[in-house]
């Protein structure tokens, strides 16, 4: 068969479902006053898909097992397709986040069965390759998702964001009944199902995603259900794994293949990796939009750039893989990850248009060099027949990464937006020259625009205020990039403790 309409088999889908992870933050508004929605309500069309999505993310292993990967991989697609077109036809918010959840069950399989799928397609000497066209769809998705989302709500409606999925849906099932085969080991096995695993997990992995998802809009752990919800989260995984490591007969996710020292380091370095790469996305329009005036378009130009530079990226590090040691390819990446962030780090309220898109084409180019090779000496020690397992897992903790990037660079943002403030305002005082110099600068502005002598005082401290908080703002941005660019760099000697797989593409020596 050939390997490549296989890889555009499963890749079809896998992108369109990547794609919606992110596409519906930039129709929320619409999505709002369509269906009368207060905004923390909205919000939950987000929180629902990434919850259901991160709860299927490590079953989709052993429900491949238990049903076929095959059959699983088309019930997925059909899933997902007929939910998208349900969202698209919602007639109110509670019907759209129950769609919501629907759509992420369908879809959250899909990465790590397309993972496991193109591993196993192409011979170990091409993972590199088959992990290019593969991190196509992971790195590309976010990036086009929001730019998509804000062209189709302009120009039709938001529920067409839903709608266009249905026909690459149906291809993709097409697509899946003609050209996948499950390989001997995955025609589904008759076990028994781990119920205590499969109802932990869900509670867990459910109540932790909703906590990194909400945690700052209500102040962590100022909001008692985020207490709770901590709680629950901490207890499930605890309990998770020491019933799926000592007590399942049939783990719903074996999580031995940890014992593997290089999947054990790899699913670290990718949990930070991509901690870097969410935060970076999230940081940079937000600091667009508010600081320096962009629009939502303007900000999706300066994100696009870098995601072209990661198309240049992945296919040039898919094939130096194969000749150069991988973790020399990997150490280079994340160096480039981590300048490109600490370049972030050093943004001004004066920053041209080049000075903010360089540095998003430098972490466009260095997460080519960081998926590429990281996947290779993480994945290629795993037996085939654990390959669904193990890219089970290291999907989720890609996520998870994601996830707990963007709750760390937006409660870093907020607090030391606060911190900043104060340490400035310690210095606006009447005794200081430059508070003087810029009250008397301020009122004969106003004064020149016909502001009333009685409002020229209060107005003037307003302006100080105003630019006080921009200035506290821009400061908290620096912090939160610098902090990422810091973390990247740690998990920099981890690389040494990984292992080269044999020769020019044998499999990884276990520890």
């Amino acid at each position: 068969m050939n390997k490549w309409i296989i890889t555009l088999t499963v890749m079809l889908p896998t992108l369109i479902e990547i794609i919606d992870t992110s596409v519906v933050n930039v129709a929320l508004d619409h999505i709002r006053g369509s269906l009368s929605a207060g905004l923390d309500e909205s919000t939950w069309t987000i929180t629902s898909y990434l919850v259901s999505n991160a709860i299927i993310i490590p079953m989709s292993g052993w429900l491949s097992r238990r049903y076929g990967r095959k059959r699983y991989l088309m019930f997925s697609i059909a899933m997902f397709t007929v939910s998208s077109f349900l969202c698209g036809s919602a007639w109110s918010l509670e019907s759209l986040v129950f769609f919501r959840i629907l759509q992420g069950i369908g879809g959250g399989a899909l990465q790590p069965i397309s993972q496991a799928i193109l591993l196993e397609t192409f011979p170990p000497k091409q993972h590199g390759i088959a992990m290019a066209a593969f991190g196509v769809g992971i790195m590309f998705g976010p990036i086009v998702g929001p730019l998509l989302g804000g062209w189709i709500t302009d120009n039709w409606s938001w529920h067409w964001i839903f709608y266009i999925n249905v026909p690459i849906g149906i291809i993709s099932i097409f697509l899946a009944a003609m050209f996948i085969t499950d390989p001997p080991y995955m025609k589904g096995e008759s076990m028994k199902v781990d119920y205590w695993g499969l109802g932990l997990l869900a509670v867990g992995l459910g109540a932790l995603q909703i906590v990194l998802d909400k945690g700052q809009q209500d102040n962590w752990f100022d909001a008692t259900y985020i207490v709770w919800l901590t709680a629950i989260a901490v207890i499930c995984i605890s309990l998770f794994i020491i019933v799926e490591l000592y007590y399942a007969e049939h783990p719903i996710v074996d999580l031995r293949t940890f014992r593997n020292g290089s999947f054990r380091i790899g699913n670290a370095i990718m949990f930070f990796g991509f901690f870097n790469l969410f935060a970076s996305i999230v940081l940079l329009p937000i600091y667009l939009q508010t600081l320096m005036g962009y629009t939502a378009y303007l900000s999706g130009v300066v994100l696009g750039p870098g995601g072209l530079a990661t198309l240049i990226a992945l296919p040039l590090a898919g094939r130096l893989v194969t000749k150069i040691n991988p973790k020399a390819l990997l150490t280079f990446g994340m160096i480039v990850n981590a300048y490109a962030t600490w370049l972030m780090a050093h943004f001004t309220l004066t920053a041209d248009f080049a000075t903010v898109i360089w540095p998003r084409v430098v972490l466009g180019i260095g997460m080519g060099f960081f998926f590429i090779p990281l996947t290779t000496l993480t994945m290629s020690g795993i037996p085939k027949e654990e390959m669904g397992n193990a890219s089970s897992i290291y999907n989720l903790l890609r996520n998870l990464g994601g996830s707990f990037g963007v709750a760390f660079v937006t409660t870093i943002l907020a607090r030391r937006a606060q911190f900043h403030q104060s340490r400035l305002v310690e210095h606006a005082t009447p005794y200081d020259p430059n508070f003087q110099i810029a009250m008397q600068q301020n009122m004969h502005y106003l004064q020149a625009q016909g502001v009333p002598p009685s409002q020229l005082e209060s107005g003037s401290l307003a302006m100080i205020y105003q630019e006080l908080l921009r200035q506290a703002s821009m400061l908290s941005f620096n912090d939160a990039f610098l902090l990422t660019c810091g973390i990247m760099l740690l998990m920099l000697p981890f690389i040494q403790f990984m292992k080269r797989p044999k020769g020019a593409s044998g499999p990884l020596e276990l520890h």
